[in-house]
């Protein structure tokens, strides 16, 4: 097959093949020493660290914002709902392009009730668990190995999820 750029035709899918006979990576890092993403690592060991600190990660924290106990991860929320409207204010207002040189293309989804249903089942698996997918891994790292069976489930459920998403109603 040639090396030619594909894009899956279904409107909701949120990633481009970008060959069919090559890994999806871009073709500068292929040149890079086994350590060039090393810097990638220690961001995420820093982010690990500041969820573990500002104490997102604890079950308590997430079972009392369930509750309505307490403001500290509403507090947390709202901070980062904040940075990203700014930040996608200043990336539209500023034509910000990409580490690559790439435009940045917001492109607005037209709303289905599968989004609902979908953030139902996503807030009762989280207050059910206490963790949602970006803190799992900084819980596992914690010391908190019973994350490891919500991180199975999530697996599962993405699994499920791709076997029967054709089926689903649009």
């Amino acid at each position: 097959m040639q090396n030619q750029e594909y894009k899956m035709k279904d409107e909701n899918t949120d990633f481009e093949v970008r060959s069919l006979d090559t890994m999806c990576t871009n073709e500068s890092e292929l040149n890079h020493p086994w350590w060039y993403n090393f810097k990638y690592l220690l961001v995420g060991i820093l982010f690990g660290f500041i969820l573990i600190k500002s104490e997102v990660v604890s079950w308590f924290r997430i079972q009392e914002m369930f509750h309505f106990q307490a403001f500290h991860m509403y507090g947390i929320i709202g901070s980062a709902v904040v940075v990203g409207l700014i930040s996608v204010f200043l990336i539209k207002k500023f034509k910000i392009k990409t580490i690559h040189q790439e435009s940045v293309d917001l492109h607005t989804k037209p709303f289905n009730k599968g989004q609902i249903f979908g953030g139902l089942i996503f807030g009762f698996g989280w207050a059910l668990t206490g963790a949602c997918p970006g803190p799992i891994y900084a819980q596992i790292g914690a010391g908190f190995l019973a994350v490891i069976v919500t991180i199975l489930s999530a697996i599962v459920g993405t699994w499920v999820y791709g076997l029967i998403r054709e089926k689903l109603p649009h």
